[in-house]
């Protein structure tokens, strides 16, 4: 499957680099983009389940990679009750 990683920037600086087994998260981020950061871990959940799926459907089970990814991301999004995060691009 082709692997993709989001580039993100948190509120207050640190960066992020969160993977995905699937292309799904390009139509769902795009650099340049700002969310909310309820909203951005809203957007990773959605996206790391379909590309989540979409291993399930190629090879029988769900990416245990795209969990550990969304699991990150909900840690870090604990730290920030407000603020935006910055998708600062996509890499293949």
């Amino acid at each position: 499957m082709p692997e993709r990683y989001v580039l993100v920037r948190w509120p207050d600086g640190p960066s992020q680099r969160i993977y995905s087994p699937s292309t799904v998260v390009e139509d769902f981020f795009s650099a340049g983009q700002e969310y909310a950061v309820e909203q951005f871990v809203e957007q990773c959940r959605k996206a790391l389940t379909i590309a989540s799926e979409r291993v399930r459907a190629a090879y029988g089970f769900p990416c245990s990679n795209a969990a550990r990814s969304l699991a990150l991301v909900e840690q870090h999004a604990a730290r920030y009750p407000a603020g935006a995060v910055t998708v600062e691009g996509i890499e293949a």
